[in-house]
């Protein structure tokens, strides 16, 4: 085939593959009868990570992911290991250390496991998530040379994820070079945000530059929409979703679509994180510049030096944060739990009124604690949750955890960005398949 670059699929001016003709990989016990099984391979490249899964194409649409996994400690001077989901059974790989590349270590033994895991569909795509994309992206795109170039600009307002992102599109072209590679972004779930809500009260010529809120964790509030929409009839109404783990922001939606969110130009807006401040007055950067503060400093401290980190001094992780009975956890803990009801009332504003909550993310998922007290502070629009249930939620699978008292639904919804991103390829490519959608599980409603 053809190639722009290596790896890249050269495309006709309209956008189109200039060959028709389907890449190929071999992964073993593929029926050969009628349609092919096919399938495909999500991945989201981080800076010492790559998280990936593979989706089988059913009918029209994506199932569950059949094998999924981790690399981790890819970092100069890490320790890099594999862990992987197949069949219900998760196992751990430490990987050997050796004076090439680590990703594309990583990459030749992602190629062995898929080869070497039985009955896995033949891949047709790999799908990728992509922090920003900008004013240019509001949509998934088959992704070109150009496209990455211009992906580049927008490295600088999302500096832990988009050039890690775009790093693992090149290496993912190289070492998969017969496969279409799909940038899937998590701003473009945002792009149905009204001007009114994503403008900055600044100069019209900044606007003009893309200086506005786009919002992320779109991949994200694309699942939990479609969950909800399959489990309450209230979607479609007033729905606050919050992806809280160590990024976290929230979404207020109607009509399924999005309206208004935390983030905003890039990913340091809204609510606390984990290493992450969130919102701040302009003027204490301005305050740290007076200082002698430089570029590199204050970026160090926004992105990587705040947050939960940052307020207790101990951790990053809330789970870490629970099981440490210091003030300083505790107040980091409180004041998370604050940003998320502060901001919450924005977005009821915004939505003038609320019908559901969703909760997702690792956090979200899994910290009932955190869910009970969120409630509780929300209590004056209406949120009335049910302990009981809220610690049977354990983020294994979409459950109310509200009372039958309460005004407002309150949802735990495990969330799958890769699915979303593999729907995307689809949607992109439309591979043959087979029949029969995956089906979404969901707990009785209170």
């Amino acid at each position: 085939m053809p190639k722009d670059q290596a790896g890249f699929d050269k495309l006709s001016p309209n956008g189109e593959k200039a060959s028709t003709s389907s890449a190929r990989t071999e992964t073993g016990g593929s029926a050969r009868s009628g349609h092919t099984p096919s399938a495909v391979l999500s991945v989201n490249a981080g800076s010492s990570s790559i998280k990936f899964a593979v989706y089988p194409v059913q009918g029209a649409g994506i199932g569950d992911a059949l094998l999924s996994g981790a690399f981790e400690g890819l970092e100069p001077q890490g320790q890099a290991r594999l862990s992987w989901t197949w069949q219900g059974r998760t196992q751990t790989q430490v990987l050997a250390t050796t004076a090439s590349d680590p990703f594309d270590t990583a990459l030749q033994i992602l190629q062995q496991r898929l080869t070497e895991t039985p009955g896995l569909p033949e891949l047709r795509a790999v799908a990728h998530r992509v922090v920003h994309g900008g004013e240019a992206f509001t949509r998934s795109v088959h992704v070109t040379p150009a496209v990455l170039n211009e992906l580049e600009r927008y490295n600088s307002l999302a500096p832990l994820h988009q050039p890690h992102n775009l790093a693992g599109i090149r290496a993912f072209a190289k070492a998969f070079a017969g496969l279409p590679q799909i940038a899937c972004f998590d701003t473009a779930y945002h792009a149905t945000v009204p001007a009114l809500h994503s403008s900055f009260a600044l100069p019209n010529s900044l606007r003009r530059q893309g200086v506005r809120r786009y919002g992320f964790h779109g991949l994200s509030y694309q699942f939990i929409m479609g969950e909800l929409q399959q489990c309450s009839d209230r979607a479609p109404s007033r729905v606050l979703m919050a992806h809280l783990g160590n990024g976290a922001s929230l979404c207020a939606a109607q009509g399924g679509l999005s309206v208004a969110t935390t983030m905003g130009f890039s990913a340091l807006d809204g609510l606390m994180m984990g290493t992450r401040s969130g919102n701040l007055d302009p003027g204490v950067l301005l305050y740290l510049m007076e200082q002698g503060w430089g570029h590199a400093q204050i970026e160090q401290l926004l992105y990587k030096q705040s947050g939960l980190l940052g307020v207790s001094g101990i951790s990053a992780d809330m789970r870490t944060l629970r099981q440490n009975d210091s003030e300083a956890a505790r107040f980091a803990i409180d004041l998370f739990a604050h940003r998320i009801v502060r901001e919450a009332g924005a977005m009821a504003a915004c939505l003038q009124g609320l019908d559901v909550i969703a909760f997702s993310g690792g956090i979200g998922e899994h910290d009932a604690a955190l869910r009970q007290q969120v409630g509780q502070q929300l209590g004056w629009l209406g949120v009335q949750i049910d302990a009981q249930r809220n610690l049977l939620a354990k983020g294994d699978a979409s459950m109310a955890i509200h009372s039958a008292s309460s005004a407002v639904e309150v949802w735990v919804i495990p969330t799958d960005e890769g699915r979303v991103a593999a729907r995307e390829a689809l949607a992109l490519h439309g591979f043959p398949g087979q029949a029969g959608e995956g089906q979404v599980l969901c707990h009785p409603r209170a």
